[in-house]
């Protein structure tokens, strides 16, 4: 490995958000969930968080540009479990949904650890999954299209938590713990 590639690896590193993650409800399409893995990447998530009661969640190298590399995937067995798990390490948990009283997406402060939650293609979130929810967002859409593209809903608003991020100064210094710091860079330098 040459010392640029190194430097370039602990530089990402040390922007990574660790209070910042999306949660996929059986998000099927690989295409899908390789393209939110990517803008995942592009923000900073460590690690990213998807339900399907199968088990294996697929992606396309092509679509992710790598990042699967990059961003790590916890599969869950379940909604419950899944938003359980994140509420006990602090995280809002905001769904998406086409909802009258939902929140435009930019009203949220994404400075909190937060968890977009996100549903299949078809169907959107659960309604389980929405009422384990400490709430909903929605992408205000001023055309003849109800919704967005669940990667492309998904990158709208990461773009958005790392807008506030940035103006918070919370990619300035690194912001995972030394212990945590060390077992990625040793996992990534592998990569």
């Amino acid at each position: 490995m040459t010392e640029a590639r190194r430097r370039r690896i602990e530089e990402v590193l040390s922007r990574r958000q660790p209070d910042l993650t999306v949660l996929l409800e059986n998000v099927h399409k690989p295409h899908n969930l390789s393209a939110i893995l990517r803008s995942c990447d592009a923000v900073g998530v460590l690690e990213a968080h998807a339900v399907n009661p199968t088990g294996g969640v697929p992606t396309f190298n092509e679509t992710s540009g790598g990042s699967h590399k990059w961003v790590y995937l916890r599969v869950h067995p379940d909604v419950r479990g899944a938003i359980a798990h994140l509420k006990e390490r602090g995280f809002q948990v905001y769904a998406t949904a086409l909802r009258e009283d939902a929140l435009d997406f930019r009203e949220v402060d994404y400075t909190r650890p937060t968890a977009i939650l996100l549903g299949a293609e078809k169907w959107g979130v659960s309604e389980e999954a929405l009422a384990l929810a400490h709430g909903t967002i929605k992408i205000p859409m001023l055309g003849m299209v109800q919704s967005l593209n669940v990667s492309v809903a998904a990158a709208v608003i990461l773009f958005e938590a790392q807008r506030q991020r940035l103006k918070a100064g919370l990619y300035d210094r690194p912001r995972l713990d030394p212990e945590l710091y060390r077992k990625v860079l040793e996992d990534w330098l592998r990569k």
